[in-house]
């Protein structure tokens, strides 16, 4: 009886291991199709199968009909690890640029996305600052920051986006007025700002009324596109922040619209 529990638990070990390999070939690739998978691991298509279901039930990946995808769609965000390594010269851009806007001694709200991030790794240029954000991985990178007050909002904890977010966080966040709220959003149009996901929506909505001046930071990507859901109309940004790999067209389509667009010259010293 002894021995089929003792094999059991490298075929476990096994399963778990290649699940996290596979996952993190999908999230360097971007997309990848069944049979790349299953010739790359050596496994059978149906497994793949059967792991990219679990992948996808953890919101590491999302599957489609041939392969699997960690890129965002209209209807799914892209997990955390994914949005980490995407256009990161842009949002470094950005955030030089949005940090410039930020005057010393004033309160600052940051959202759950990687542009914000961006941003938090500048906060102590412009410190004192009082910062308050849902972001695990903003907090931890800010709590030891010289200059900075630091108000971490509680809520439920999703793994997918490394925050906290639900009915909790979005009364804490109510509870709040601050000069300045920087978020970014999936997806902008001519019009509205957009995302995927209702929960992290509830959580945006909240922050922009709890500040008095409210920027959008958005790369390239996102513009002429939508989502699931709208989080706010253009209008209520006092000022968006884009990548200067945005085209041309794209930039003046949102300035016909707004009368505070400012583009962030990727590469700039």
């Amino acid at each position: 009886m002894g021995v089929p529990q003792v094999k059991s638990r490298p075929r476990a070990a096994s399963g778990a291991t290649r699940r996290q390999a596979m996952a993190e070939h999908v999230l360097r690739q971007g997309s990848v199709s069944m049979a790349e998978l299953a010739e790359t691991f050596g496994v059978s298509v149906m497994t793949v199968h059967r792991d990219l279901d679990q992948l996808e039930s953890q919101g590491m990946v999302r599957k489609y009909r041939g392969g699997a995808s960690a890129q965002a769609s209209s209807i799914f965000e892209s997990n955390i690890a994914y949005r980490k390594t995407a256009q990161t010269a842009e949002k470094e851009a950005i955030a030089r640029h949005v940090v410039s806007l930020i005057e010393p001694g004033s309160s600052v709200i940051l959202d759950d996305s990687t542009t914000a991030l961006a941003v938090a790794h500048h906060l102590g240029e412009v410190a004192p600052l009082t910062v308050v954000t849902n972001f695990l991985e903003a907090i931890k990178l800010l709590a030891p920051m010289p200059g900075i007050r630091l108000m971490a909002l509680g809520g439920e904890y999703y793994p997918t986006h490394d925050s906290f977010l639900g009915v909790a966080c979005v009364d804490a966040v109510e509870a709040m007025n601050t000069d300045t709220v920087v978020v970014s959003t999936s997806a902008i149009s001519d019009r509205h700002a957009f995302h995927q996901e209702q929960e992290i929506v509830l959580v945006k909505r909240a922050m922009l009324a709890a500040g008095t001046r409210c920027i959008l930071a958005v790369d390239h990507t996102k513009l002429d596109r939508v989502a699931l859901h709208r989080v706010a109309p253009l209008d209520a940004f006092d000022v968006i922040v884009v990548d200067s790999h945005a085209s041309s067209e794209a930039i003046q389509r949102l300035r016909d619209r707004h009368h505070h667009v400012d583009v962030a010259e990727v590469g700039e010293a």
